[in-house]
């Protein structure tokens, strides 16, 4: 059933995403002058055995997800100019193996003269996969930059999409759970200046 919208809706971009062995079309729905976002989902599996093990969620906040929480640092800021909320950073450096970039994406959508100087109105979208189930988890970052020239300001607003199968949400958890634990480091200590190596202890 095709995805009905509102007057507020005039942009799209369409993003087709191999998963499993199928597809994604995902279409992301947004203003030109609002940061305003909606995604719609269309799964493609016509030519596949596709399992219904999928979970789809949908993030306005950021800060509720546990993908974003273990894996990625967001960059808030607020001043007379510029209204941050939820910005993408960077992927945390401990865990820059564990991740990869599917995509990287930028729309701009117009070129404002703002305080004497050249800012862009325009749409991020990165996609991260855990890359231990790089087929069965997609995480899709939208940041909107939107321009309020009557204002004088700059607004940054981001929304996720993540889809997932169950065994990729449970090494999610796995993830999560070791990301709230301290770390232990420990070192085999001898009185002698040898070296212990692992494989020679009995």
């Amino acid at each position: 059933m095709p995805l009905s919208l509102g007057k507020q809706f005039n942009r799209n971009y369409n993003i087709r995403i191999p998963f499993l062995d199928g597809f994604y079309n995902i279409g992301i729905y947004f203003d030109k002058r609002s940061t305003f976002l909606l995604f719609g989902v269309n799964p493609d599996f016509s030519t596949s055995s596709f399992e219904k093990n999928v979970k789809i969620n949908m993030f306005k906040n950021l800060e509720s997800s546990k993908f974003c929480e273990t894996f990625l640092d967001l960059h808030n800021y607020r001043k007379s100019t510029l209204d941050i909320s939820n910005q993408f950073e960077k992927i945390k450096p401990e865990y820059a193996g564990d991740l990869s970039f599917v995509f990287n994406e930028t729309i701009t959508l117009s070129k404002v003269d703002l305080h004497d100087k050249s800012v862009y109105d325009l749409l991020n979208i990165y996609g991260f996969t855990i890359n231990s189930y790089m087929n069965e988890f997609i995480f899709i970052l939208t940041e909107r930059h939107n321009i309020v020239k009557r204002l004088g300001k700059k607004i940054v607003r981001t929304s996720g999409m993540q889809i997932a199968t169950s065994p990729s949400l449970k090494t999610l958890d796995e993830y999560h759970q070791e990301s709230k634990n301290p770390r232990i480091s420990f070192e085999i200590l001898d009185h002698s200046d040898k070296t212990i190596k692992l494989n020679e202890v009995e």
